[in-house]
């Protein structure tokens, strides 16, 4: 019998990558999608193929109970939530209710399904939960690299939201004895990024001014630095946590960083183009509380896992780039692509 698999936040890049990957391993997977109207499902299914979808909606707890009851999964990966940054700040609330209380009900929904309570605990065979959390709870870092034992201080909404959904999955894992774990996953990007995110922004700015669509590209701080890696990669180790005999968290990251200076600019090389005549610096682009410095420490993860990341930083901006160059060759709308920002 194959395994099953409900992901919340497929039409997203990292439940792409994951629906793949699961597949590719003999997987029945489903994917949890607001409405079988979304555009982005018909989108999905002709770039990843044959997965099947149930409705339901992170801020509706009867409506993830009847999703478990109807899927019966061995896995449930919820990688729903509001991931743009700087829109937190501009709806905080509605971030804190998708990205940190949705947790909360998605547990729920698997432990009322589950029959399980303080006086039944869960059998051999529970419904394993993996919760997508993020370097941004870290925020202004204690120390450099992060582990999994690093202190928390978030300095977004959504940094909040998502220390909150990592707290809650713990206290459901000590408190009644389930299966749950959280990847503390840092930068994870691909071709399939949203084009609000500043890697693909900066990776389509450059093509677009290959290819005479645009003249120049407004940023914001250029310093930030960051631990970028593959999301392809991310998937494989989400994968390998549920996999392991108990249940731990774990940093996921490659241990480098880079700043967003030499990020743009290996980008615009990549392009054939010298950033220095195309960037503008913006001040609209500034976060209200910025996070400077983020590099991940994932000892545990390849001790542990046995995970590496494949990709490398060059190889993965050489891809994004290459890969929007083609795009925009065929289409100057890339929010025409499948992997929707607005996948919760």
């Amino acid at each position: 019998m194959s395994r099953r698999a409900l992901i919340t936040g497929i039409t997203g890049q990292d439940g792409s990558y994951l629906a793949e990957h699961l597949l590719e391993l003999g997987y029945e997977v489903w994917g949890l999608v607001r409405g079988q109207a979304n555009p982005h499902v018909s989108r999905l299914r002709k770039h990843i193929g044959d997965v099947q979808i149930t409705t339901g909606d992170l801020l509706d707890q009867g409506s993830l109970i009847s999703a478990v009851e109807r899927v019966q999964p061995d896995e449930v990966y919820n990688l729903g939530a509001i991931s743009y940054v700087p829109m937190s700040w501009q709806q905080a609330e509605l971030t804190a209710e998708v990205t940190g209380m949705g947790v909360l009900r998605t547990l729920e929904a698997i432990r009322v399904v589950s029959g399980i309570s303080p006086s039944r605990t869960p059998d051999r065979e529970q419904i394993r939960f993996y919760q997508a959390s993020s370097s941004e709870m870290f925020g202004m870092v204690r120390e450099t690299p992060q582990n999994e034992k690093t202190p928390f201080h978030p300095r977004s909404p959504y940094g909040v939201a998502k220390s909150y959904g990592h707290y809650i999955t713990q206290n459901y894992r000590e408190s009644y004895g389930m299966f749950a774990v959280s990847g503390i996953l840092f930068n994870h990007e691909s071709p399939r990024r949203g084009a609000e995110f500043v890697t693909r922004k900066v990776s389509l700015g450059a093509a677009r001014i290959k290819l005479g669509l645009a003249t120049e590209l407004r940023l914001g701080n250029l310093d930030a630095r960051r631990d970028w890696g593959y999301a392809g990669d991310y998937a494989r180790a989400m994968r390998l946590m549920l996999a392991q005999d108990a249940p731990e968290d774990y940093v996921i990251g490659t241990g480098q960083t880079q700043s967003v200076r030499e990020l743009v600019e290996f980008a615009f090389r990549t392009a054939g183009l010298n950033w220095e005549d195309h960037v503008v610096l913006d001040a609209k682009y500034t976060r209200p509380a910025e996070v400077d410095l983020l590099c991940a420490d994932p000892k545990k993860a390849r001790e542990q896992l046995g995970w590496e990341p494949e990709i490398t930083f060059e190889g993965l901006v050489t891809m994004m780039v290459e890969s929007d160059l083609r795009l925009l060759s065929e289409s100057a709308r890339p929010e025409d692509e499948p992997f929707s920002p607005d996948h919760w």
